[in-house]
């Protein structure tokens, strides 16, 4: 029995006993064996040291309370919620909040009011910040920083000397030098000035600080990188599969400057189709427990944002030695497979080598020369064949995937396109075409290999897993669904085949962007972990991220045990587990940041652009209705805002919140999800990248200007 499931164990026995339980009692209760009993002692003292048993007499008594520990979630009215690992969140009243920061870990003791599960916080056992970006607010009674993050319900005091300098709204980088407590709100000092952003255009900036983001690299990195040499060592090549007569080649976004795949293809004598998907081999260059090595570790990924990238790797690295430029020998590691006409992967090989790109396309190009472009067919002679021949593999192994149940979340994204002072001067919908597709395809085949040949080995991966989705986001989805009209048969158990149904059912229609949205929504998120559960989303039992190691860490680390597998080195499975654990925890959190922050920047940056377009009537769709409104997604730009109710003045609106709508009390007008609506763009909040619509019209049929 594990410590965890024994502590469950004790607490349910002692719970039910009126009567305190000595040790042997407890031992003999839960019919444990000899050998177990040191664990028991274990867990007993963590039991006593967190109150949640406490000794009477030498007997063990249940507190009656319930202890938890979490991490505090802050929400703008002030009130929260404590995460915890297993179970429910639990509400955290807002007088709690004044002593805790958003991401605070927390001890705190479960209560109730009024028949709810309420937390009071305990103690604070690990700070998530200690450096909040602010603005400076001057009132009659002081100077204060109000953080301009979840953290608005705290005001963080200042000293006099700080708030002289400084005139009211200065956006500024706050240390705290005192934590809040109960009865002592926090106190800081300013560390560093941004800015005022009525006068200058400092999202950006605000955001890499807000999220504590790396600007710079340790000096010993940049030493350690200019050291490395430029020229490949011939003992390295010959030890390697030469393959620089190979025609392959890359495909990438026209601004990429560091690739991390090439592809090639050849059709067998039989044929079948043989691939070759080239990965740069970073692990060459980065070796384990190396300073750029920790700090690739630390960062985990390159965070994009669409006036700059914050890389993983240094430039020499990112840009110039790992990545797969054409016309340059590049070490790489292939995976080379084998399909036949329907799609199954007959054979496959995996192996160091050393390519020599023919070619650097971008998507755009790629698709041209697909579906015929004079120009650039004589531009790329000896490209148009094997790119036709890989857009047949691609709708084969498209088709096989559709079959095993593979969901397609294919969303369109904002692009947001920028000037040189960083101002956005356009966004529009970012659609993937064949060629993106082709290239996706690719590497899920690859990256599916990977894991595949190292269980198949018997070593440990980092795995990327995607667990089934929670039942009740699913009953909420299909209640969604219903109020949509679609009408849904509850199957025994919900497999990737059933949302990928309900994807398909919506296709072509007006509401298919907002059912693929919600269907995302009600799915896990997807992890990196040695423990492998499959992935849901792409109906797969074994999977792994092995294309991306210039841009992402868990593949250089899925890279070396593979190195390690295919020379059949000898390991230490559970210290390997042990480490990948940690990384897998790390790696996913630094992700879910990477993704909050550049959403977060996608956010600013809209926001910024609709300053300039108040006035002006659009079109979109009602992507949620909540009680104090609807918010609607332009089609033109993807931009999102809110039509507050109490502008929808021609009745008084109720929120009907199972069928997801407002309904109009006398003239029973419905406002629901998938509504398509005429509005016009009234004021744009930049500080909270909020944009405000009001209604023009329902728009009972889907219209365009």
């Amino acid at each position: 029995m594990d410590k965890e499931k024994l502590e469950k164990e004790v607490l349910k026995l002692l719970s039910k006993k009126k009567k305190p339980m000595h040790f042997l009692q407890i031992a003999k209760a839960l019919s444990l064996e000899k050998k177990d009993r040191k664990l028991l002692k274990k867990v007993m003292r963590k039991l006593k040291k967190e109150q949640k048993v406490k000794v009477v007499k030498g007997k063990y008594e249940w507190t009656g309370e319930e202890i938890l520990t979490g991490r505090v979630i802050a929400y703008p009215g002030g009130f929260g919620f404590l995460e915890v690992k297993e179970g429910k969140d639990v509400y955290i009243p807002y007088f709690e909040m004044f002593k805790v920061f958003h991401g605070d870990e927390v001890r705190a003791k479960v209560t109730e009011f009024k028949g709810k599960k309420e937390v009071r916080i305990l103690r604070v056992l690990k700070r998530a910040k200690k450096e909040i970006v602010a603005k400076v607010v001057k009132e009659e009674e002081g100077c204060f920083a109000v953080p301009l993050d979840e953290n608005a319900h705290h005001k963080i005091i200042l000293p006099k000397k700080d708030c002289e300098k400084l005139a009211p709204d200065t956006v500024v980088v706050v240390k705290i030098t005192q934590f809040p407590t109960k009865g002592s709100p926090p106190r800081g000092k300013v560390k560093e000035v941004l800015g005022d952003p009525k006068k200058e255009f400092i999202a950006i900036d605000i955001i890499i600080r807000k999220f504590n983001l790396p600007t710079s690299y340790p000096e010993e990195v940049l030493k350690e990188v200019e050291s490395i040499p430029e020229e490949i060592p011939p003992e390295e090549l010959s030890r390697r599969r030469d393959l620089r007569k190979q025609l392959c080649f890359t495909i990438d976004p026209e601004k990429a400057r560091d690739f991390d795949d090439a592809v090639a293809i050849e059709i067998t004598p039989e044929g079948f189709f043989k691939l070759y998907v080239h990965i740069a081999d970073v692990s060459y260059y980065v070796k384990e427990g190396t300073h750029t090595d920790k700090e690739a570790y630390k960062r985990g990924f390159t965070f994009y944002f669409p006036d700059r990238a914050l890389h993983m790797l240094p430039e020499k690295l990112s840009a110039r030695l790992c990545s797969l430029r054409p016309n340059e020998d590049k070490l790489a590691f292939t995976v080379e497979m084998v399909f036949d006409e329907k799609g199954n992967l007959k054979s496959y090989d995996l192996y160091e080598s050393v390519i020599r790109s023919k070619a650097r396309l971008t998507y755009n190009e790629a698709l041209a020369l697909i579906v015929g472009d004079p120009a650039l067919e004589k531009k790329y002679p000896h490209l148009v064949e094997p790119l036709r021949q890989m857009e047949t593999l691609y709708r084969i192994l498209s088709r096989k995937r559709w079959e095993m149940g593979s969901i397609d979340f294919d969303l369109p994204e904002a692009e947001v396109i920028v000037d040189e002072y960083g101002e956005p001067t356009a966004i529009y919908p970012y659609e993937r075409h064949v060629a993106h597709k082709i290239i996706e395809q690719f590497m899920i085949a690859a990256n599916e290999t990977v894991a595949l040949h190292l269980h198949s080995m018997g070593y440990p991966c980092l795995y990327r897993v995607h667990e089934p989705p929670d039942e009740e986001r699913v009953e909420n989805l299909l209640e969604i669904l219903e109020g949509l009209g679609y009408k849904v048969r509850r199957p025994h158990e919900y497999t990737p085949k059933f949302f990928q149904k309900i994807i398909e059912d919506f296709e072509g229609r007006p509401e298919e962007n907002l059912i693929r949205f919600l269907t995302l929504r009600a799915m896990a998120r997807a992890k990196y972990s040695p423990h492998n559960v499959g992935h849901f989303g792409l109906a797969l039992e074994y999977y792994a991220h092995f294309t991306s190691p210039i841009r992402r860490y868990p593949d250089i680390i899925v890279h070396r045990l593979l190195k390690k597998a295919l020379k059949g080195e000898e390991i230490d499975y559970e210290k390997t587990v042990a480490y990948l654990e940690e990384a897998g925890e790390h790696l996913s959190r630094q992700e879910r940041l990477a993704d909050e922050a550049e959403m977060e920047a996608i956010d600013y940056l809209k926001a910024r652009y609709m300053k300039g377009r108040i006035g002006e009537e659009f079109i979109g769709i009602i992507t949620g209705v909540v009680s104090f409104g609807f918010f609607v997604e332009l089609e033109e730009n993807l931009v999102e805002g809110l039509v507050k109710v109490n502008t929808l003045t021609d009745d008084e609106y109720v929120y009907d919140e199972p069928a997801h709508r407002l309904v109009g009390v006398r003239t029973g007008k419905v406002f629901r999800l998938g509504d398509h609506v005429k509005v016009k763009c009234v004021g744009v909040d930049e500080e909270r990248a909020r944009v405000e619509f009001e209604l023009i019209e329902k728009l009972e049929k889907h219209e365009t200007y």
